[in-house]
């Protein structure tokens, strides 16, 4: 087995908890947007909202994993110097740190936004029952795909506002903990 492959000896504790607390932030937040613009109970919510942000932290820490041991050795020593001691020692890395932050916000948009749109329809018991009446008018499939595009475009603005929301709570953290 290839020396990229092994797993790493020192886990970033402090990142872990930070990811925690992230997640423990994230998620009060998420259920509030999801219960106001979804209309779901807070319990149903509450759900998704845990769902959606315990399942995107596990993909991003593997995403984070796989990917670190490809890494050139000036970004790990960036990384691990910011991991334990809160600091950078290039300026350059300032530049790489928005650029990986844009695409780390829009990656778990998407993550969540297909999680829960797979809870979703996995949950629906509609989905699971056939249809009594296979004949249906065109204009009731216009009307059912309109309504189904409509709800896709609200799951959308909702899963972005919350994320929005939950990212800016996190980034106001960070700036606290940076000072």
């Amino acid at each position: 087995m290839p020396e990229s492959w092994m797993l790493p000896r020192i886990f970033p504790i402090g990142g872990i908890l930070f990811d925690f607390l992230f997640v423990l932030i994230a998620i009060p937040i998420e259920a509030y947007v999801l219960h106001s613009r979804l209309k779901f109970d807070k319990k149903t919510s509450t759900f998704y909202a845990i769902s959606i942000n315990l399942f995107s932290s596990v993909i991003g820490w593997f995403i984070f994993f796989v990917s670190e041991p490809f890494l050139s050795i000036q970004i790990k020593s960036e990384l691990i110097n910011y991991m334990f001691f809160n600091n950078f020692k290039s300026s350059n890395t300032q530049t790489l740190i928005i650029l990986t932050a844009c695409i780390i916000f829009f990656a778990t948009f998407l993550i969540k936004f297909l999680i829960l749109r797979g809870l979703l329809i996995s949950l629906n018991e509609s989905f699971a029952k056939k249809e009594e009446d296979p004949q249906t008018s065109q204009r009731q499939r216009w009307r059912r795909f309109s309504s189904i595009k409509f709800q896709n475009t609200n799951l959308v603005t909702t899963i972005l506002i919350a994320n929005c929301l939950s990212y800016t709570a996190i980034t106001i953290i960070l700036l606290f903990r940076s000072k």
